[in-house]
């Protein structure tokens, strides 16, 4: 009898692998009946990681967008399932363990079946809790194998680390090829050797199509013995996507698989919808470059997922670094000038900060630390010179242990600056912190939601859910969406100076939106303090992004007045998800802060003064 291979839509992961944003509540719900219609579909992606925080972004409530969206798909028999990243579970950086228990337990209530628990670093100090806590509320838990290409991460790693997942409960092992850079042929040897060592444990096959070898992988897999492949579909398959659920179910019935026929009338609805979401919005956040499978990809080993932030970063870096070259007499660059740099930094950073897999959120880290490299290495400065926080917590193994050793040159940097390398279990660095964010909720007054679901969000995204609460996210997204369609309708590629009429919470407000030469950060929100004019020496912005006094609600902002220490961190700078910390120069009284919390500033633009 023939083996049958049952399919699964990312369509969570198809957005998050094109672009920056995911379609509002109301394109999912219109969508989901013409997905079910399909017929071929038995699991959907609904949410998880890199879903609900960009819904707060443009000012959606994330909780109503998983309670509506999966709601069609229980009716209609359809398992959903999301993303979470163990102990960071859907943000960047560690979860306290009350929060992480809250998690399962409001996805659960919110109708998320099954839970997809990986660790960057697969360690399993970070991934087995998860899988306890995610039984207890209820789910299915799938603990993923994070797939990539090392001296390290052999076929006998793999299956050693699935068999310890399996020892500690877990439902399913998923094989998360999230820069589709698995080998074939090892693929599938993993595959075997998990279902010698447990026949009937269910796995599911994931992987992105952008360096080319996963159509092939995905053949291998289910000669093994796979369960089930996660596939897209178009317009937002190839590329930075998922292979396409056509060419996938085509392939296999053709090699002897059971597998269900493709309602092709749904489809072509289904793809009309996507496209309709992209010309909506979503759209103009999705880089041309990522429509495009790409060999270069199998070098550098950077995961789709993060291709769409990747190339808005390269942009936005290359503009700054150009405009420091065209200030110094130098040759400008091109974006793939930059694009090869990159990729060949990466493939000198990510061994000698010991291969974690890249995969959210040490993709980004590893990816940021080759960009910042670069970018001083083209200003002649040295490598190694601007290193952010939390890429520090990973190098020292506060984030986990490590699949392979640091490099000497880091290990005696982090000896210089007085850093201490840990071998604590990882959670001990996030103590519990529900008590705190409910006493904000209750100072605020706002309530704490169905199942405690707006507690969980806020204590997620404080920061983003802050900019939720009053309105700031939505109209900065309206903003900046208005931006880039007056940039691409402008006939001549000049963006008009417009006014843009937004309504928050009832209140309308118009936005001026003019264009910016790009010589100095765009002026003030309206409503901002002003920015006063003190005496003494310049601290200057070391890099572009946004400035903030603090990271987290638990800092304490300097204050003009303050008197500080030389070294003493007195801001931050927040360039690609990361904080990259601002020192005082010397010591001194703060006389001036010349910027507001959430400006743009670029590099060498003065934001304090010190005298």
């Amino acid at each position: 009898m023939a083996k049958e291979v049952k399919f699964s839509l990312v369509f969570r992961d198809m957005w998050q692998s094109a672009g920056k944003y995911q379609p509002r509540v109301d394109q999912l719900v219109k969508v989901a009946p013409k997905i079910i219609e399909m017929g071929c579909w038995d699991r959907v992606e609904t949410n998880g990681g890199g879903f609900e925080q960009v819904n707060l972004l443009y000012g959606e409530n994330p909780n109503r967008s998983v309670r509506e969206w999966t709601k069609p798909f229980h009716e209609a028999g359809i398992q959903t399932h999301m993303l979470d990243r163990a102990l960071n579970a859907l943000r960047m950086f560690p979860c306290s363990k009350d929060l992480r228990k809250l998690f399962y337990v409001v996805k659960k209530k919110q109708g998320t079946d099954i839970t997809r628990i990986f660790c960057g670093l697969n360690d399993p100090r970070n991934v087995i809790p998860s899988i306890g806590y995610a039984k207890e509320a209820g789910m299915i838990a799938q603990a993923a194998l994070c797939i990539t290409f090392s001296p390290i991460h052999t076929v006998e790693y793999y299956v050693n680390l699935a068999k310890k997942f399996i020892e500690a409960g877990a439902d399913e092992i998923c094989l998360k090829d999230m820069a589709g850079i698995g080998r074939p042929e090892s693929l599938g040897k993993i595959v075997a050797g998990i279902k010698a060592y447990k026949k009937d444990i269910i796995i599911q096959y994931h992987s992105h199509a952008g360096p080319g070898f996963n159509v092939a992988s995905i053949l291998e897999v289910c000669k093994a013995g796979c369960d089930y492949i996660d596939c897209g579909m178009s317009p937002l398959s190839w590329g930075t996507g998922h292979a396409d659920i056509i060419t996938v179910q085509e392939m296999l019935k053709d090699a002897g698989f059971k597998v269900k026929d493709i309602n092709m009338k749904a489809y072509m609805e289904v793809r009309t919808q996507i496209q309709e979401m992209m010309d909506d919005f979503l759209g103009y956040y999705i880089p041309a470059l990522n429509h495009l499978n790409n060999s270069l990809l199998v070098k550098p080993g950077l995961p789709g997922g993060m291709m769409g932030s990747l190339m808005t970063d390269l942009e936005e870096n290359l503009e700054g670094l150009n405009r420091w070259k065209e200030k110094n007499n130098q040759p400008k660059l091109t974006t793939d000038d930059l694009l090869i740099k990159l990729f060949d930094e990466v493939a000198y950073v990510w061994p000698r900060v010991g291969y974690p897999c890249l995969v959210t959120p040490f993709s980004q880290y590893v990816k940021n630390l080759s960009l910042m490299n670069v970018m001083q290495m083209e200003k002649g400065k040295e490598r190694w010179s601007l290193i952010a926080d939390n890429i520090w917590d990973m190098i020292l193994g506060k984030s986990g242990q490590l699949p392979g050793p640091v490099a000497p040159e880091l290990v005696e940097l982090a000896k210089s600056q007085g850093r201490k390398f840990e071998t604590e279990d990882p959670q001990t660095y996030a103590p519990d912190c529900l008590d705190e964010f409910r006493a904000k909720m209750k100072a605020n007054g706002w309530d704490l939601g169905q199942d405690d679901e707006e507690l969980f969000e806020y204590a997620m995204h404080p920061s983003q859910y802050e900019a939720y609460k009053s309105g700031k996210a939505k109209a900065d997204f309206e903003e900046d969406l208005a931006k880039r369609k007056a940039a691409k309708n402008a006939p001549s590629g000049e963006i008009k100076a417009q006014e843009l009429k937004v309504t928050v919470n009832g209140e309308v407000y118009t936005v001026s939106i003019a264009p910016n030469d790009g010589s100095a950060p765009a002026a003030p929100a309206a409503g901002a303090a002003p920015v006063a004019a003190g005496e003494g020496a310049d601290v200057l912005a070391p890099l572009e992004g946004k400035f903030f006094l603090v990271k987290n609600a638990s800092e304490v902002p300097v204050k003009v007045g303050d008197m500080v220490k030389k070294g003493q961190t007195i801001g931050y700078i927040e360039a690609m998800k990361t904080y990259n910390a601002v020192a005082a120069d010397c010591d001194g009284q703060i006389t001036a802060i010349l910027a507001n919390p959430g400006d743009k500033v670029f590099e060498d633009d003065p934001i304090f003064k010190i005298k």
